[in-house]
């Protein structure tokens, strides 16, 4: 038995939590990682870990040994990373974890160009949904928050997004433009389910004085949208298609902004801003496919608190002043 590979299948399967995932993951067949896994606790002479029809959990022997296997294994990659990348090209495979609306708007169309950079190392993208914090199971995570990220790993800003409100000009002409937050109760809205916005949408006119300070301030608590979603694609795919005003990241806006497929809505006020963070386990010695895509990232992003797809789409929050959108409004219920 290949006693190494049987450890890196056993991590493989705790990461993933069961028997079947592992095997899709490392591309091999189920009855194959049942064997290893079975092979190793005859070798060792104990269970490692206990199998029911629904779940699988460690054995207290199994879960002392996974963490020397984890030890073992961290210490042999970090000998494999010390000779690369002293040796010569950046090689290998890359396991990165990252929102579903940032791989497909942002980071799969610039692969080409890593790719011609860097040809010996393979990118494999896991987009399962949301990601809030960094995944010690994959090289790179991207991570999306609107709070400071905490915890033992390191973490690089790539830039930030801000949420901005958008809609088709074909829906536009025939509905008017609105001037006022409380315009929106006229239209027709594109939002995520209700129940994430009980306490209501605030806006934000950006300042005009030295110190920026918000020129007014609005709070909406909006009535039922004609599309509800959770997935962001779908509401993107509404708007484009002029089913009404949506809230979305500018990340995923950039390329129909430049192309006029959807204009801003509202560009004096601002929503939220969120930070996308490449965030990466602490490791003595970062392997350089890591660090040249890292690399790749921040200087495709800016790496900067500052907005690039805004910017790129020329049209960024601009300062606001009362007399431009008649005066203070209120907030509304």
């Amino acid at each position: 038995m290949d006693q190494l590979r049987a450890m890196r299948v056993l991590a493989r399967v705790a990461d993933e939590g069961s028997f079947a995932a592992a095997a899709r993951a490392l591309d091999l067949a189920p009855a194959v990682v049942t064997r290893v896994i079975a092979e190793l606790e005859e070798q060792l002479g104990a269970r490692l870990i206990h199998r029911t029809t629904r779940r699988l959990s460690f054995t207290e022997a199994g879960d002392d040994y996974l963490q020397r296997v984890r030890q073992i294994l961290a210490d042999i990659d970090d000998a494999a990373v010390r000779v690369g990348n002293a040796t010569g090209e950046p090689r290998g495979h890359l396991r990165v974890l990252l929102p579903p609306a940032l791989a497909v708007h942002q980071v799969v169309k610039h692969l080409g160009a890593f790719r011609r950079q860097h040809p010996q190392v393979t990118v494999e993208l896991h987009s399962p949904g949301p990601v809030e914090t960094m995944d010690e199971s994959f090289d790179l995570s991207i991570v999306a928050s609107r709070t400071p990220l905490q915890g033992d790993f390191i973490a690089r800003r790539l830039a930030r997004t801000e949420v901005v409100l958008c809609a088709s000009p074909e829906y536009l002409d025939a509905r008017g433009r609105p001037a006022h937050p409380l315009d929106l109760q006229q239209h027709d809205t594109l939002l995520p389910p209700l129940s994430d916005l009980q306490r209501g949408i605030t806006f934000v006119a950006a300042g005009t004085g030295p110190d920026d300070a918000p020129a007014e301030s609005v709070t909406l608590v909006p009535g039922r949208p004609v599309l509800s979603s959770s997935h962001i694609d779908t509401t993107y795919a509404g708007a484009l298609h002029g089913l009404g005003i949506a809230g979305l990241p500018s990340f995923v806006l950039e390329d129909a902004l430049q192309e006029n497929a959807l204009e801003r809505v509202l560009p004096m006020w601002r929503l939220f801003s969120i930070t996308i963070w490449a965030a990466m386990p602490t490791r003595k010695h970062l392997p350089a496919r890591t660090r040249v895509f890292l690399d790749f990232l921040v200087q495709l992003f800016g790496g900067e608190d500052a907005d690039p797809w805004l910017i790129a789409a020329g049209c960024e929050t601009r300062p606001w002043s009362a007399g431009q959108a008649g005066g203070a409004r209120g907030s509304a219920q």
